[in-house]
């Protein structure tokens, strides 16, 4: 949401932007304060690519860490490569 500005002729070659109040949305409630708020904080770690995968609770019996499925999936592709590399001869 961008901030809206009205420009203002104050003479012959005098301009002026004046920022004109925000209207709130539906969701937007007056007891909101986001005076002490930083715009963008969080928006670096959103940008970066990410994959999240969500386990089953059974599977999470088995996997209870990212490491522990990294390492059975780094596995997986190693007995499949090893497969596809024989069955191509």
């Amino acid at each position: 949401m961008g901030v809206t500005y009205q420009l203002v002729i104050t003479g012959k070659r005098e301009y002026a932007m004046k920022k004109l109040p925000r209207k709130r949305g539906p969701d937007m409630q007056d007891e909101y304060d986001f005076s002490k708020g930083a715009r963008g904080k969080y928006a670096k770690r959103f940008a970066k690519p990410s994959n999240f995968v969500v386990l089953d609770a059974d599977v999470t019996a088995y996997f209870p860490d990212a490491e522990t499925v990294n390492e059975a999936l780094r596995t997986r592709v190693k007995i499949v490569r090893r497969i596809e590399k024989t069955n191509a001869r």
